[in-house]
């Protein structure tokens, strides 16, 4: 039986890509989009889509039961900076989305969930460098307070529930198709798309500020990767670490000059960056490696082409 693959938070900058990605290799009817806003054309165009609320129990188990679901992708959130100027209801949409997502897999036998958590989980105490897959998390925003807790909730549902539940920490993302979500890593999006428009950017990051990221096309693909891998290679259920690369605001804008010239970067930071220093600067990601093969395809330089050709340069 072909999976039916529910995708909660679809409009979002990961979610657009993946219902994407998913619909190529399962087919358009089966990759089911939902979210509380109206995903992009291409999206509603391509298959179907469902009004759907998170924090909705009883609408997510209607939609579960009419399109025979069998996999669950829970990417709904406030990220980091949007969380911490709503602290409560970045807390409620986090973890009471989750509990909801969770008791519905166990409830109406969903034999799969993937659920995102973040390097938000680390805080100020955290080894910085190379940070292993367990060690000291003691975040210090509501966006990292509430993934660590979900990571939590995850693990216990696995064991406790035997739901099939899979997680990777994601660093920043990277991406040229979608708005960024309101996350302290956007100004790595924002940039390419200020050198493009305007030749100018300024930063809300200190220019040194290196932190884990990664291109987006890495993320969809260790997304579905461990999705896909046998359930005997996962040994983690709370949330896999997992790199791409590690890169600060002037490393990115150096990339950017090679392609640009005259692009200048600017730099003011701001309350994110306060969270930024509290977060590693590299991830130990053996686990995962391991585990399910995980191998990322970009680095700072390929990732810089690629952004600028999507977004309108064709002499690279």
């Amino acid at each position: 039986m072909t999976d039916k693959i529910l995708i909660i938070g679809a409009s979002g900058q990961i979610g657009i890509e993946l219902v994407l990605e998913l619909r190529k290799i399962y087919g358009n009817s089966n990759v089911i989009a939902g979210d509380v806003k109206t995903p992009p054309y291409e999206i509603m165009e391509s298959g179907p889509y469902e009004l759907l609320d998170v924090l909705n129990k009883k609408q997510i188990a209607a939609v579960i039961k009419k399109h025979n679901i069998t996999q669950i992708y829970l990417l709904a959130a406030l990220l980091s900076a949007t969380a911490e100027q709503h602290p409560e209801a970045g807390w409620k949409l986090n973890m009471e989305g989750l509990l909801n997502i969770l008791d519905l897999c166990k409830k109406m036998n969903v034999s799969k969930l993937f659920w995102p958590s973040t390097i938000a989980v680390f805080g100020p105490t955290t080894p910085k460098t190379n940070t292993p897959q367990k060690t000291i998390m003691e975040p210090n925003t509501i966006y990292g307070i509430s993934k660590l807790a979900g990571e939590r909730w995850c693990e216990y549902h696995n064991a406790k529930h035997g739901i099939d539940v899979r997680s990777i920490r994601y660093p920043g993302i990277v991406g040229y198709k979608s708005s960024p979500g309101g996350g302290t890593t956007d100004y790595a999006v924002h940039i390419y798309h200020e050198a493009m428009k305007r030749g100018q950017y300024t930063c809300f990051l200190k220019e040194d500020t290196t932190l884990p990221m990664m291109y987006m096309s890495d993320a969809i693909k260790a997304t579905i990767e461990l999705m896909e891998a046998s359930s005997n290679l996962i040994s983690i259920r709370s949330s896999y670490n997992i790199a791409g690369m590690s890169f600060s605001p002037s490393d990115v804008a150096d990339s950017i000059t090679k392609h640009i010239p005259n692009f200048k970067c600017n730099y003011k930071p701001d309350v994110r960056q306060g969270y930024a220093i509290g977060w590693p600067q590299s991830i130990d990601d053996s686990t995962a490696k391991n585990d399910w093969g995980w191998k990322p395809d970009y680095d700072l330089e390929k990732m810089t082409k690629d952004m600028l050709f999507n977004l309108g340069m064709t002499k690279l």
